[in-house]
């Protein structure tokens, strides 16, 4: 197995628990848990796809990304960290990718490549000390670090408070079609502990008619 394919693959084992806390916790989060049971996040066990398709959507629409996305896999075939690397940011950059972005992914691949980057030590850090981790890389953010977290390790109780689409949803479920301020939305996700990555799954799903995934 590659050294970068270093997370769980499939549902989180917490899964269940996690939906049916949810449910006893609010009712506004339950009907969405209703509305998707049966669905979940599904983790892909690769550190280096999940750090790429969070740069790529970097404030962009869902459906803009999966569109550079599909531009970028055409382009260099398996979006894997020696692939990338042996790409030019002018190729990269034809897939649809900005300068900024495609200078981003490169240099992470030959992070990756050289073993620079190394995500089997984020399986027993804490979420602060991985997000640290992935901020020193050029192009990571809280919001791609705690993507990451997401994701990649399954973390169970991350709230990124920056992501678009979590506040459009708890605009549409909970503010009644205005807009919530950050405070207002951390603390109404204060009932949702210790699984907030699950409602915040739940909000992403509500927006899109195909489950979100990094």
């Amino acid at each position: 197995m590659p050294r970068w394919a270093s997370g769980p693959v499939g549902q989180p084992a917490y899964w269940q628990e996690a939906c049916a806390g949810l449910t006893d916790a609010d009712p506004a989060m339950a009907a969405l848990v209703a509305r998707y049971r049966g669905e979940g996040l599904v983790g892909q066990g690769d550190a280096f796809l999940t750090i790429a398709r969070a740069i790529v959507a970097q404030q962009i629409s869902v459906r803009a990304a999966d569109s550079i996305w599909a531009r970028l896999e055409a382009a260099v075939g398996t979006v894997a960290p020696a692939e990338v690397a042996a790409r030019t940011e002018e190729a990269l950059r034809g897939a649809g990718l900005t300068r900024q972005k495609a200078g981003y992914l490169r240099d992470i691949a030959e992070g990756f490549v050289a073993g620079r980057i190394a995500p089997a030590r984020w399986q027993d850090a804490d979420d602060e000390a991985v997000v640290a981790d992935l901020l020193a890389l050029r192009g990571v953010g809280r919001w791609t670090a705690e993507m990451v977290l997401i994701f990649h390790l399954q973390r169970p109780d991350v709230l990124p408070l920056a992501d678009i689409g979590v506040r459009r949803a708890m605009t549409s479920h909970y503010g009644g079609g205005n807009e919530m301020s950050v405070d207002a939305i951390e603390a109404r996700a204060e009932r949702w502990r210790p699984w907030r990555s699950v409602a915040v799954w739940h909000l992403w799903r509500s927006l899109d008619p195909l489950p979100v995934a990094y």
